[in-house]
């Protein structure tokens, strides 16, 4: 575990500092770093997500399973009861809205069952979607 938190804090300070990169250059990540930042963001969703959403679809858990979450419409996994608000609102959880989510889920969906979780920072926010995107 340790061994994972320093890779998580060596790979948050090389994402840091690459920060003033043009977004075309981090778009053109490697699949090495594609893969670390999905394992950055594991160790991140063990942390932040975990105590709610499961990353295994066999498994039960608080919240809905974040398995094929990115480019899912809200409220449309079977199974769960999710609130009047996220039925009725039409959202799909676009890398956008899920950053916007992580964020402040509760100011852009009043009445959401969800605890606020109050992820604000974008480089966080960047590690657990690069992790949820690699959840098949």
């Amino acid at each position: 575990m340790k061994r994972n938190i320093v890779l998580a804090a060596a790979i948050v300070a090389i994402t840091l500092s690459a920060g003033a990169m043009a977004p075309a250059a981090r778009a053109e990540m490697s699949e090495t770093g594609k893969l670390a930042a999905a394992k950055a963001g594991q160790i991140m969703f063990e942390h932040r997500c975990r105590s709610c959403h499961a990353d295994d679809p066999a498994k039960q858990a608080y919240g809905p399973s974040l398995v094929g979450v990115v480019g899912r419409k809200a409220a449309a996994l079977e199974g769960f009861n999710y609130s009047e608000a996220l039925k009725s609102s039409g959202l799909v959880w676009t890398e956008a809205a899920l950053k916007a989510w992580m964020a402040d889920n509760t100011s852009i969906m009043p009445g959401t069952r969800m605890r606020h979780v109050g992820i604000t920072d974008a480089a966080e926010q960047d590690f657990i979607l690069a992790y949820l995107k690699s959840l098949k």
